[in-house]
């Protein structure tokens, strides 16, 4: 995910307050006020002595013409890069991102947020807000906080539906409230996932649990923030999950509780074009996928034919992570 940082130097509390209770990833605090910081809140500090070591771990460096840009590029392979510019361009940054990661631009107001976030499309990694009128601060985390990145869903034909025996089940209950055509994405294979629909709907038998995913087999992946898959056993409370709605809009949420406990499974397959997605879920009425259109279908009213939203990719996972190799998962 984006992160969040916010220039508190010269030191001043009423940023470092702001910036707590608007959300932010971090804050830039002169040498000493670390301590000082984590009396107010929990988060991360970038400063000489911090959790990130400026000029260690992070590096700041001004753009004045390409040499810096070419420096940039350098450092950029190992270091993330806190990105200046006194006349503030996209060019610069553009030539920049295109060839490196863990950019965190430097801009001191809303409109420069939304603008370097969507530099090449991707954007940069972070921004650092440098402003002390607090009410910018707010207003430039929302922003970066409501500016999740959006991932292309596809309609998956079912092909196959069989009812199993008993297994375990995981259940991911999380700290957001989620809505009609809103779920997370599992699957057996780590290419390939079904949007699996939240709990938030009324029915005769049960009370909605909006904040709550019916994930699936332990064995399962989920996609998390970052591009990243885990399994649905590791997953455990304080962890990051990621929510997904039927426009392909995501967001993070935080997990406040895993449960796994032994119920009866059915097998699901479906087919998009030659690619193939599969999941093992709970047999039961409450447990829904989602059909293009965003409504949500229970799995015991699937049958072959069916259209049901997926998610795919080309590349195969190693510790979560794409890689470019062949993998082979059936």
């Amino acid at each position: 995910m984006k992160q969040v940082w916010v220039l508190a130097v010269p030191w001043n509390k009423d940023i470092v307050t702001t910036a707590l209770e608007s959300g932010a990833d971090g804050v830039l605090v002169p040498r000493g006020y670390s301590k000082r910081v984590k009396e107010l809140g929990l988060i991360n500090t970038i400063a000489e002595d911090g959790d990130l070591k400026l000029g260690k771990d992070v590096v700041e460096l001004e753009i004045k013409g390409k040499a810096d840009e070419e420096k940039a590029v350098r450092l950029g392979q190992s270091k993330l890069l806190i990105i200046k510019t006194s006349d503030w361009k996209i060019i610069p940054l553009e030539n920049i991102v295109a060839q490196s990661r863990g950019i965190i631009a430097e801009v001191k107001n809303t409109q420069e947020a939304r603008t370097a976030m969507g530099i090449l499309e991707k954007g940069v990694d972070g921004i650092l807000i440098n402003t002390k009128r607090l009410s910018e601060i707010k207003r430039a985390v929302g922003l970066i906080r409501s500016l999740s990145p959006s991932i292309k869903l596809k309609a998956a034909i079912v092909t196959r539906i069989k009812p199993l025996g008993m297994g375990d089940r995981v259940c991911l209950d999380t700290c957001t409230l989620m809505h009609a055509g809103q779920g997370m994405l599992v699957g057996n294979n780590s290419d390939a996932m079904f949007l699996v629909h939240s709990e938030s709907i009324q029915t005769p038998y049960v009370a909605p649990r909006p904040f709550r995913v019916n994930a699936g087999g332990v064995h399962a992946y989920t996609l998390t923030p970052g591009n990243r898959t885990r399994y649905l056993s590791e997953i455990k409370a304080g962890d990051e999950v990621l929510i997904v709605g039927h426009t392909g809009k995501t967001q993070s949420a935080i997990v406040g509780r895993s449960k796994t406990e032994k119920r009866p499974l059915m097998f699901v397959e479906a087919k998009w074009g030659k690619k193939k997605v599969s999941l093992i879920l709970q047999n039961a009425e409450t447990i829904r996928l989602v059909d293009p259109s965003g409504r949500p279908v229970s799995i015991v009213s699937l049958r072959k034919g069916s259209r049901i939203l997926a998610f795919f990719t080309e590349s195969g996972r190693h510790f979560g992570i794409k890689v470019n190799e062949s993998i082979i998962e059936q």
